[in-house]
Formats: C-alpha cells, structure tokens, sequence
C-alpha cells in the first residue's frame, strides 16, 4: 500500500516526531545527546530549516521546524537519522535499525497554534515524570526560548518574538505561558493530529493546505487555542 505524501509547505512549521524502534532508547550517554543535536544544527543549517522548539527524550525527538523549501524537512531527517544510526552503531558495536519507520509530521498554524506546540513540546519531561522543571532537562529548547540562554539550535519563530519587544518580558511571558494550566484536550489535540499527520491549525489553515496541495488535510473541525496576550 502506497504511503501517504506528507503535507509539506515552504515557510509553514511542522510538528516533528521521530521515534526509537518498538520505543527502545535512542540515546545512551550524554553524548549521544549532544551528537544528535549538533548534528541536527550542522543539518538545519544546511537544509534550509529553522528549528524553533525541541526536545530529545530517552526513546524520541520532538521538533518544531520551519523549513525555506518544500521537502528540506525530509532531506534533514532523513540525513540526521543516516549519521546517527552510524553513530551508534560504531559505538556500541551493534547492527540494524534504530528508528520506528518514518518519522511523523504535520504543519502548524502561527500563532497561537505555534505557540501551543512549543508549550507542548518542551513539558514532554514533566509530563513523563522525569523533572519537575522543564528547565532542569537539559536536551531542551526551554532553557534557550524561556530564560534567554545560548542556543545556536534555536531559532526564534515570529510568534514568540511577538509576545513582546522586550527580550526580558518575552522570556518572562513565555515562562508563564509555559508553566499554566494546560487544557488535557490541547495535549491530545496536539497528539492526535502529529500521529495522524492531520494539519494542526483553523479549518481556514486546513483549508488554504488543502486549497495548496488539492487533497484532504485532516478533520474538519479542532479547538481554537486561547488567546495569548503579548507584552509591550
């Protein structure tokens, strides 16, 4: 059976998540975090991708991205997941696979939506019980997006510039943004629609896509986030 093409546009944010084979780690020491993730800017960089949040879990990556092209995602993942698996292969003295099949994409609507993704993304380690800061995991975008920390991985998205002019007052409304209640049906939202490949956005977001690529993007109808309030 034929895969399904991805939904895949330049200048439109995806929601990246790629997974270790059956759930088993991908990453075994610190540094096989720190050579995923310096891999991935060399990469980035090369492909044309801003990568705006991420995450490395013990068995999974999230990541959200920006990319100048159409296709430049595929190129990036698809290269990373080659010089890693090589990687850890020569290092641990082991064959095969590393990663669960493809990875699993969808595009994210600005804005709000974003926004939302970054949130979900960087409290991937409090919601699995492994810290009670998100800033205490250290293979984050958290550090970099909520209290200013060099990150040459980090791109900022035009979204979170815009919660405030301020460096010090955008940081201090993305830690609040962050750190609130989050709405049990946001998370699944975000969940089901990575999963599913579905685009995550308005049905007019989902629209345009369709209008753009002239087949389905999804279901019909998801709930709108909250409004975010910017600082000046």
């Amino acid at each position: 059976m034929p895969r399904n093409a991805r939904l895949d546009l330049p200048s439109v944010p995806q929601h990246v998540i790629q997974r270790g084979n059956d759930r088993q780690p991908c990453f075994f020491r610190e540094d096989d975090y720190f050579r995923y993730r310096t891999e991935l800017r060399e990469l980035s960089l090369r492909e044309g991708c801003a990568v705006h949040a991420y995450v490395l879990m013990t068995n999974h990556v999230h990541l959200l991205v920006t990319p100048a092209e159409a296709g430049a995602i595929a190129r990036l993942m698809q290269s990373l997941g080659r010089r890693y698996v090589r990687y850890i292969n020569d290092r641990y003295h082991r064959t095969g696979t590393l990663w669960e099949g493809r990875y699993k994409s969808c595009p994210v609507e600005d804005g709000n939506y974003v926004l939302h993704c970054h949130r979900y993304i960087e409290l991937n380690p409090l919601r699995a019980a492994m810290v009670a800061d998100p800033l205490d995991h250290y293979w984050s975008s958290h550090a970099s997006n909520a209290y200013g920390k060099p990150d040459p991985l980090v791109s900022p998205h035009p979204a979170y510039l815009a919660l405030s002019a301020d460096s010090t007052k955008r940081q201090l409304a993305y830690r609040s943004l962050v750190m609130e209640a989050v709405d049990p049906t946001e998370i699944e939202a975000i969940r089901q629609h990575v999963q599913r490949q579905h685009a995550y956005g308005s049905a007019r977001f989902r629209r345009a896509i369709e209008a753009q690529l002239g087949r389905s993007a999804g279901p019909q109808k998801i709930g709108r986030p909250r409004k975010l309030k910017t600082i000046e």
